[in-house]
């Protein structure tokens, strides 16, 4: 009995090692046929890198004027908003300064009222001088007609003659200090006269120091390695801190130079931070595509023309731009890790940029308004100091 199923069960054997074969290969060959579908549908449309960090603005805080710091109004890690006073200069000697340049335009002003008025005074002895040459003349008249016939002396002519060229010249002077006159005042008023806008200029400056002794935030941000201390004396472009604007961030991700194939600009990419794990994912855009890679601009680049070359793959630093209501939900901070994944289905962007850049990329108006108030000011003391007809006019 034994003798006559030995041949069944060897032959079976087989037969189950066949199939589990055949199941393989066609595990196989449907594992084969996935890969190849995702290649040639996703895989190849995609570039990756853990080598990506987050990049921002971060706006120094310097002086621009020479101080002692009295006041610190912000330290790390404090949100200020834009115009908000950070560091307090001590402002004593800006004041004497402004001072002086307030007395200075005032003088000024009141001066040049003073030019006004000698073109009138030296227009008025013109006049009388006019009258004075006009009875000279007529008076060496009558005299030379009663000279010819012997009425009077030709002495007395001659005295006639004198006083006539007295006359003459006294008006050339009139008419020289009545140019002279008009030529500090012509086609100008109080205010846009020469010396009232160089005392202007001097106010407008001083003005301006006081003012920037509170120094300012030119952003909105959070404040960043404060390093001013208390009664530090500190010079123009000096480092006290820096704000960081969480809103204006991006991230520099570092691709192999042979990654950069199929990347154009505006193409799609996927980032995820280390700090909020693959639970939080942000969308962005490529907008630059590095013009170096880092070796070439670093502080000591390669010197690939030594004998001891060897090839290293290099990489480009390609900036994305991260969406803003994305950050406001997720702040992130700079230097942090990324890891980007890039979709290059989209082949319609340029590798660089075909236009020039139009505008300021990032500005701020804090400054504008101190010049603001100075001119301001100015305009008040030149209406103070004019005569009450020219205020009324």
């Amino acid at each position: 009995m034994s003798q006559t199923s030995s041949p069944d069960a060897a032959s079976a054997v087989p037969s189950r090692r066949g199939k589990l074969l055949r199941g393989l290969f066609l595990i196989v060959v449907l594992l084969l046929a996935a890969f190849a579908a995702w290649y040639f549908l996703l895989g190849r449309w995609a570039e990756e890198t853990d080598d990506a960090y987050v990049g921002g603005n971060q706006v120094q805080i310097t002086p621009l004027v020479a101080g002692t710091v009295v006041a610190i109004a912000a330290d790390d890690g404090m949100k200020v908003e834009q115009g908000q006073l950070l560091v307090q200069l001590d402002p004593a000697d800006t004041e004497v300064a402004m001072q002086q340049a307030q007395a200075n335009l005032a003088s000024t002003v009141r001066q040049v009222r003073g030019l006004y008025r000698n073109v009138e005074s030296a227009q008025a002895d013109l006049n009388a001088r006019q009258v004075t040459l006009k009875r000279a003349r007529d008076d060496y008249a009558r005299r030379r007609n009663l000279a010819a016939t012997g009425a009077i002396s030709n002495e007395e002519l001659a005295h006639a003659g004198d006083e006539l060229a007295a006359a003459e010249a006294a008006m050339a002077g009139s008419r020289e200090a009545v140019a002279r006159s008009r030529a500090l005042v012509d086609d100008t008023v109080i205010a846009t006269q020469p010396d009232v806008q160089a005392a202007a200029a001097q106010l407008r400056q001083a003005y301006l120091n006081n003012a920037r002794s509170g120094i300012v935030s030119p952003v909105t941000g959070y404040v960043a390695r404060r390093s001013v201390q208390l009664g530090q004396r500190v010079q123009p472009g000096t480092a006290l801190m820096a704000v960081v604007p969480t809103e204006q961030m991006w991230v520099d991700a570092n691709f192999k130079e042979t990654q950069l194939r199929h990347m154009r600009l505006g193409q799609e990419v996927e980032l995820r931070s280390d700090l909020y794990g693959g639970g939080v994912t942000y969308k962005g855009h490529i907008t630059s595509l590095g013009m170096g890679t880092g070796s070439a601009f670093s502080l000591l680049p390669a010197q690939n023309a030594s004998g001891n070359w060897i090839k290293i793959v290099q990489r480009v630093p390609v900036r994305v731009a991260i969406d803003a209501k994305q950050l406001a939900e997720h702040p992130l901070r700079i230097g942090l890790s990324m890891k980007a994944e890039v979709n290059l289905h989209d082949q319609k962007g340029g590798v660089l940029p075909t236009e020039a850049a139009k505008g300021a990329v990032y500005d701020t108006g804090v400054y504008a308004r101190q010049l603001h108030d100075a001119d301001a000011l100015i305009h008040t003391i030149i209406q103070g100091n004019l005569s009450p007809s020219a205020r009324a006019g």
